[in-house]
């Protein structure tokens, strides 16, 4: 969206219905602009494509022999008891705001996110077409918080590896509930077809004076006007309205280095993320690096764990000064986990048995670990988190209670979010 010799560029269809805005009709931008300035409930899902190694990260073993120990010593954290990897001495300095999950099951095992931003594998069809994502759920659920925001926003940058820059699907829900992505197509969209503001405001008066509009409507009309005029998401996408010192917290993540196929280590990405959150966005994913390290494993964790150290702890500490911690949920994880023996390229190698997750705010219980792995990190020995599960706390934490919560399918037919459907009793 952008403004050009004054004119505010949207299209017809875009404004109509863009995926994620959902249908502009006037109950949602009366719903919507009740909502508007009030606290929402709303989720950042920061997918790390490639598989990240558990063992390096959250579950570090110290106790295996070398062959699977690897290189990283373990280091202390803000939270007696809990020891993390040294890759992230910022989030061990707060481990009181985090919970990390050491026991993730049921991986689809395929290279994408789509698991992550919905909880089901991507083979898992039903009625013909997938299952849809968080955000897209939580659109046809609740709707906007503005109308002039999507819902549901993808900012995962293009990969050549698509599958990693995965920002959920609608699945049955529909086009109108699909993620936005500013980077994507749809910002083709975002057009007017060389319609200026005035124009839209004289169009306004006219339909008032011919009587067109009842007075007990004019509120509607000025609502759905102020939707064209809006510069919230612009203004939320534009990073150079942001504070200096608060940009130089989050870092920038260059260079982007072992990105090959994958994603690169867009730090301001997740500063984007907050930045949408308070203006009304409910869903948040992004795709940060390239974890597929089946060489130079320790390399490359040195220089992707720095830098996600940097962004998430920041973050955290931006959602707490702003009061918005206990409403955002913040996770960080990625499809599978690795191997826990050290291939000959100093690398590890795909591992669906078990993975890890970070966790944080969303009103929480946090300052814990939850689940346990055996010593060399090769199976869940203690409680066995699966990846629906962890969906399953996202939602309740939205508000939505994945319990008893069902929504229709495109044959008519009511269909519950998960099957494992109840959230995490130890977090919520």
């Amino acid at each position: 969206m952008k403004e050009e010799n004054g004119m505010l560029q949207l299209s017809r269809r875009g404004f109509l219905s863009v995926g994620g805005f959902g249908a502009l009709s006037m109950p949602h931008i009366l719903q919507a602009q009740r909502q508007s300035g009030k606290s929402h409930k709303a989720v950042i899902n920061i997918f790390l494509g490639g598989g990240p190694p558990h063992q390096d990260m959250w579950d570090i073993k110290t106790d295996a022999p070398a062959e699977i120990r690897g290189e990283f010593q373990a280091i202390d954290t803000a939270v007696p008891g809990i020891q993390i990897g040294e890759s992230f001495p910022k989030i061990a300095s707060m481990m009181d705001k985090f919970v990390a999950i050491r026991s993730v099951v049921g991986s689809a095992g395929g290279h994408d996110g789509y698991q992550c931003m919905s909880g089901w594998g991507r083979n898992q069809k039903i009625v013909g077409v997938g299952y849809p994502s968080i955000g897209s759920v939580a659109s046809k659920l609740q709707g906007p918080v503005d109308v002039s925001v999507p819902v549901t926003i993808g900012l995962a940058a293009k990969t050549q590896h698509a599958p990693w820059s995965e920002s959920g699907a609608e699945g049955y829900l529909g086009i109108s509930h699909r993620p936005f992505k500013p980077n994507g197509e749809m910002m083709s969209d975002l057009t007017l077809n060389g319609i200026s503001k005035n124009r839209l405001q004289a169009r306004k008066e006219l339909l008032t004076g011919l009587g067109k509009i009842k007075p007990e409507g004019d509120v509607f009309i000025e609502e759905a006007f102020d939707v064209l005029t809006s510069s919230k998401l612009v203004d939320a996408l534009d990073l150079s309205q942001e504070d200096p010192k608060v940009r130089e917290r989050y870092g920038d993540g260059k260079p982007f280095k072992y990105q090959y196929d994958g994603a690169p280590t867009v730090n301001e990405h997740v500063l984007m993320a907050r930045r949408l959150v308070e203006v009304g966005v409910r869903s948040v994913s992004l795709s940060y690096g390239r974890w597929d390290s089946h060489g130079a494993n320790f390399d490359l964790v040195r220089d992707h764990g720095a830098k996600l150290d940097q962004c998430v702890s920041a973050l955290v500490e931006d959602l707490e000064v702003r009061g918005m911690l206990d409403v955002v949920t913040v996770i960080v994880w990625g499809e599978f986990g690795r191997t826990p023996k050290i291939n000959k390229n100093a690398g590890r190698d795909h591992w669906p048995q078990v993975s890890c997750a970070l966790m944080a705010g969303g009103g929480m219980k946090l300052g814990q670990t939850i689940g346990e792995t055996n010593r060399l990190g090769e199976y869940a020995v203690e409680r066995p988190v699966h990846f629906q599960e962890i969906v399953g706390t996202i939602y309740y934490n939205l508000g939505i209670d994945p319990r008893d919560t069902t929504v229709i399918d495109t044959g008519g037919r009511p269909q519950y979010l998960l099957d494992h459907r109840d959230p995490m009793t130890e977090l919520v």
